[in-house]
């Protein structure tokens, strides 16, 4: 998957940039939520698959102590010559989280990682989650549902999430905004997926 990435980065094409963007409303209102939801001030939050950092650098505005992980070294180093107070960026794979040695996060932002990765790297994913989340931590992702098109466009159940993340609560479940996703992706019914961990 990351050869793939590597060769859009080089060749500039990155749907999921201008979706970021086409929908940053949308997005917006759902940080706002988590943010007046939360009992203190933001805290450690970590943008996983970040790109570029688009989502990284609005959480750190927002006032996180932001941190972008992406195993793409191009994307990470545009993410940071871009730069952004507050934010740092790694080279990293969301599937080895915990031995990264990043710390404990409050919040975890996944907008369209984790649908990308095999059933046992999604496990991998939810394990290092796991292991970096504080007590009450909240989980904001964002996939593409299942389709007969699965082979060309990712995506994975309610079911598939939940399995990946034990002892989180679904808190939501909300369809996504689909202003500027193109065909196919505009089909996948995209859900915006919020969990808890449990005490």
């Amino acid at each position: 998957m990351s050869t793939r990435y590597a060769l859009a980065y080089r060749f500039g094409i990155t749907p999921w940039e201008r979706y970021a963007k086409a929908a940053a409303a949308s997005t917006g209102a759902l940080l706002d939520r988590e943010e007046a939801e939360r009992p203190h001030r933001p805290g450690r939050a970590i943008d996983l698959g970040c790109g570029r950092g688009l989502y990284t650098r609005e959480l750190a505005r927002r006032g996180w102590e932001a941190v972008g992980i992406d195993n793409v070294p191009r994307a990470i180093e545009a993410a940071s010559r871009r730069g952004g107070v507050g934010a740092t960026f790694v080279v990293g794979d969301v599937t080895g989280l915990a031995p990264t040695g990043l710390g404990t996060f409050d919040f975890f932002l996944d907008a369209g990682c984790f649908q990308g990765l095999s059933p046992g790297q999604r496990l991998a994913e939810g394990q290092g989650v796991c292991a970096l989340a504080n007590p009450g931590a909240t989980l904001l992702m964002l996939a593409f549902g299942p389709t007969r098109m699965r082979a060309i466009v990712e995506g994975v159940s309610r079911a598939e999430v939940q399995a990946a993340f034990p002892g989180w609560e679904m808190l939501s479940a909300e369809l996504a905004d689909t202003t500027g996703l193109g065909w196919p992706m505009n089909k996948t019914a995209p859900q915006w997926y919020r969990l808890r961990r449990q005490a």
